[in-house]
């Protein structure tokens, strides 16, 4: 790689040249058949159509840095990897293919034509040019590999035996193995695919050869000791470790990625963070994980789910943990040869004993606890738990509790400066020869009152107020003055403009109930409502003793929402002050139908896009069960706009799939008599109804949680069902679609020139240098972030029929950042998108308490034949289905 100065801040690129396929011939009829259906033209993403003019142009530097390669006119060569040992068994493991790799390379240089190697650790070799032979054949001998048969330090082997006594054990405890290793050709990259995408041309090869310089780059931390994931990579440095409680540490790393861009071929450097084990005593990782006061507190099935695939180190050999003991290691037994024994002589033993008496082993607590079986399911291999230590780098893949997430964002926020430096550290530190690109030229489209993308509404009146009438307040063991919280509630609504009646009654828990399972108490808590109410009332305020992730919250929304049709708001009342009340108001009144701010475009013709036609806006997203559970169905969620012309008041739609599928399977659902039982069609009958009888002209959409990789697919499935919707309801109807995928899961970031300590302000927009050379994208910093750096919304234009000038598309993402109805910020992605996110979350909580044979699928992740169906939602009831219940 070669050092490049910084582009010049003036220069101007052209717009890539119109992609013109050359290989398209005429169909011929054959004579007497009857004429083909033409076949369906698949979508691409569209080319930029131009750069955005408005606003006030703004140095910044960002975290890509630009890179060259030298000899384009070579091709990377692919060779498929196969490693076997002598009786042709595979070769498995981790991290023995590098081993395997890094031998052969030493071993056969002169063979291999001293060429670099390029191995992804797996199936996958790279070299640049051809390997100087054909037959590429090699047997390695690795002789510091221990052995998997191995008991290692003294433990009892296979059947509970030590096996063949401590001499042979000892023998062949380290030792050589051979392993074959076959390299066979598999495909032919050239590097001109680089050069050709920089140019805006991209072609098929292009993705395969950035693949191959992201191998490179996994290859260079793998051999520093890296723990890997995906594209970002972990030294095993305690300074980079911070405890978040539980036996989990916060481990700080970076992600490096190539990336083609206008500006040339980018190296995106960033911070990243991943989890992992707490490394140390099995012991001490239980207690911690499980909250014990002590090794005797231990759920020891959890423990086993937990520890599962785990490394532990005895002594100096490493060990895969397949599971634990059934019975206490002082009450285990094995069968003992006896030693120096030529004869099957053999003993009884427990785990225990053996380790005291017969290894001289002192165990202080392990005698009434579990062993860690490190052998196989037929042939235990059984150590006391207090000698086993997990190794450190081992990824922990479980969800986070709310304290440790929260503790996570407190500990891993950087301001600015402070990532700009670290990721100046990290390129020394990895060595990678680049120069920073400078200057990029942005537009601030910021065109409105707000100051740096806050506002608040102290003294200020809600748009539209709505009425909190008819309502009660229910309160689950929560320890709250609850009249003074009425009082307060009503002072604050009254100064917003909302009109807030006195409830009916509070509902107190019966506290016989406090440890009953949360249907029962959601249950009893309506049986006193119905009891007393004298009907059923329009708002329920529910009060809630845990903050975060509370039990009650999933069956009390579903029985608000879906049996009885009732508006409700959970709250769980510690600190009340006005902010805190003016939160939640903001919430009711939008729950209710108010409106609580409104940008001054929504009712002028000031906003183009919306304004020139009936414009419907839908926001898209998928969420799916926490990592590890592939037995939880994944929610679709679909919100809409009303009201034309509006952009700030949407209803939701929302359905159940198969367990962690991302794209959306019910848009479009032919029903039994001629129907569409999907999510489309209901929302386009909303729209029909709630903005006097009118069709959208065009339809707006933004898509969230997908990867490049995913493109075509939301293009020709996702889209193709939203148009049959569209024709099932008139097959004349014809809207105009534009197409947007947002994506917040990407390492791009931007800091101000000049040592500024700010983030960038809101409302920065960059179209230039660092995004795609052929491809429709931008990145918008919309909101103000506060702490920590911002990080750009990155957003994918795939299609826009509707012809948005590159200006006025902007303009409106922009603006639907500012609609948000539960804020007084500015916020970071468009406010549909959250919508849907809301929606999908809070729906998803429905299922949280169901009977698990019928809420599970399969196993896999994937409805296999035969696996029980997923199970669907219960559909709202008919007086919240058009609500925003989600806010």
């Amino acid at each position: 790689m070669e050092k490049h100065g910084s582009l010049n801040e003036e220069e101007e690129l052209p717009l890539p040249p119109p992609v013109v396929p050359t290989n398209v011939a005429p169909i011929k009829a054959e004579s007497g058949s009857p004429p083909r259906e033409p076949q369906k033209k698949k979508r691409v993403p569209m080319s930029r159509p131009g750069f955005a003019r408005r606003g006030q142009p703004i140095s910044l530097l960002t975290n890509h840095f630009k890179v060259s390669i030298g000899n384009v006119d070579d091709y990377f060569f692919h060779y498929s990897v196969n490693l076997k040992y002598e009786d042709d068994r595979p070769v498995d493991g981790k991290g023995i293919g590098r081993k395997v790799i890094d031998k052969m390379k030493q071993t056969y240089d002169t063979e291999l034509g001293k060429k670099g190697l390029a191995y992804d650790g797996e199936k996958t070799l790279f070299t640049i040019g051809p390997l100087p032979q054909i037959n590429n054949e090699f047997t390695v001998i690795l002789d510091d590999m221990p052995s998997k048969r191995s008991s290692g330090n003294g433990s009892p082997g296979g059947n509970g035996s030590p096996g063949d006594g401590e001499r042979k054990r000892a023998k062949r405890s380290y030792q050589a193995k051979t392993i074959k290793v076959e390299l066979s050709f598999a495909a032919k990259i050239p590097m001109h695919s680089i050069a050709m995408a920089l140019r805006g041309q991209e072609v098929e090869s292009t993705q395969e050869a950035l693949r191959v310089l992201d191998i490179i780059l996994r290859q260079h931390a793998a051999k520093q000791g890296c723990l890997l994931v995906r594209q970002s990579y972990f030294h095993d440095k305690p300074s980079n470790f911070t405890d978040l409680g539980g036996g989990v540490i916060g481990c700080r790393g970076f992600h490096s990625s190539f990336r083609p861009v206008q500006g040339g071929l980018s190296l995106n450097v960033d911070v990243s963070t991943t989890m992992i084990v707490k490394p140390g005593p099995v012991i001490d990782f239980l207690i911690a994980n499980q909250n014990a006061r002590d090794p005797f507190q231990i759920d020891w099935a959890k423990a086993k789910r937990m520890l599962k695939n785990l490394r532990v180190k005895v002594g100096n050999l490493e060990y895969k943990i397949v599971g634990l003991s059934d019975l206490p290691c002082n009450q285990q037994m094995f069968t003992l040869r006896q030693r120096g024994d030529s004869s099957d002589n053999t003993v009884e033993i427990t785990v225990y004993e053996y380790f005291v008496k017969h290894r001289g082993t002192p165990l202080s607590y392990s005698a009434e606890l579990p062993c860690i079986n490190v052998g196989k399911p037929k042939r235990p291999t059984y150590f006391p738990i207090e000698l086993c230590n997990l190794v450190s780098l081992q990824r922990y893949t479980k969800s986070l509790t709310v304290m440790q997430r929260a503790s996570l964002v407190e500990k891993s926020r950087q301001k600015p400066q402070e990532r700009m430096s670290s990721l100046s550290n990290a390129l020394k530190y990895s060595n990678y020869d680049a120069d920073p690109m400078l200057q990029l030229k942005v537009g601030n489209g910021e065109d409105f009152l707000p100051k740096n993308g806050r506002w608040n509404f102290n003294n200020k009146k809600l748009v539209t107020p709505s009425k909190v009438e008819r309502w009660a307040v229910v309160n689950f063991s929560a320890r709250c003055d609850i009249r003074g919280l009425i009082r307060d509630l009503t002072k604050c609504g009254n100064m917003k403009g909302i009109a807030i009646e006195q409830p009916f009654d509070v509902f107190e828990e019966n506290p016989s109930m406090r440890r009953a399972p949360p249907p029962a108490r959601v249950e009893e808590m309506f049986e006193q409502i119905r009891t007393k109410l004298p009907g059923v009332p329009k708002f329920l305020l529910c009060l809630l003793s845990e903050k975060k992730n509370s039990d009650i919250y999933g069956p009390w929304k579903r029985k608000c929402l879906s049996e009885f049709g009732i508006v409700t708001q959970c709250i769980a009342p510690s600190r009340v002050n006005d902010q805190y009340l003016t939160n939640v108001l903001l919430k009711i009144n939008a729950k209710l139908g108010g409106l609580n701010s409104q940008l001054q475009v929504e009712n002028s013709p000031a906003n183009p896009i919306i304004s020139r036609a009936a414009t419907l806006i839908l926001g898209m997203d998928v969420s799916h069960g926490s990592p590890g559970r592939s037995d939880v169905p994944s929610i679709a969620a679909v919100v809409s706009s009303r009201q034309w012309p509006l952009i700030s008041k949407y209803r939701a739609s929302v359905r159940t799939q198969s367990p962690k599928v991302e794209m959306i399977d019910s848009l479009f659902k032919p029903a039994a008599g001629n129907d569409d039982d999907g999510i489309i069609r209901e929302l386009l009958l909303d729209f029909y109804t709630s903005s006097g009888k009118r069709k959208p002209d065009q339809i707006i959409i933004f898509r969230d949680g997908v990867s490049e990789s995913q493109f075509n697919q939301v293009m020709n499935i996702e889209l193709d069902q939203i148009i049959e919707a569209c024709k099932f309801l008139d097959e004349q109807w014809n809207p105009r679609f534009t197409l947007i995928i947002a994506q917040k899961n990407h390492h791009t970031k931007f800091f101000q020139a000049g040592g500024c300590p700010d983030n960038v302000p809101p409302g920065t927009v960059v179209d230039k240098q660092v995004c795609h050379p052929r491809n429709y994208d931008f990145y918008m910093c919309s909101h103000a972030g506060m702490i920590g750096t911002s990080r750009p919304t990155h957003y994918h234009v795939l299609l826009d029929e509707n012809n948005i000038s590159p200006d006025d598309l902007q303009e409106l993402v922009h603006s639907l950042s500012y609609v948000y109805q539960r804020s007084t910020t500015a916020i970071s992605v468009v406010a549909p998108i959250c919508y849907a996110h809301l929606a999908a979350a809070q729906v998803g909580q429905f299922m949280k308490f169901d009977d698990r044979s019928e809420s599970s699928s399969s196993q896999g992740g994937f409805t296999a034949p035969g696996a029980p169906p997923v199970p669907e939602l219960p559909r709202l009831h008919e007086n919240v289905r058009s609500s925003m219940f989600f806010c």
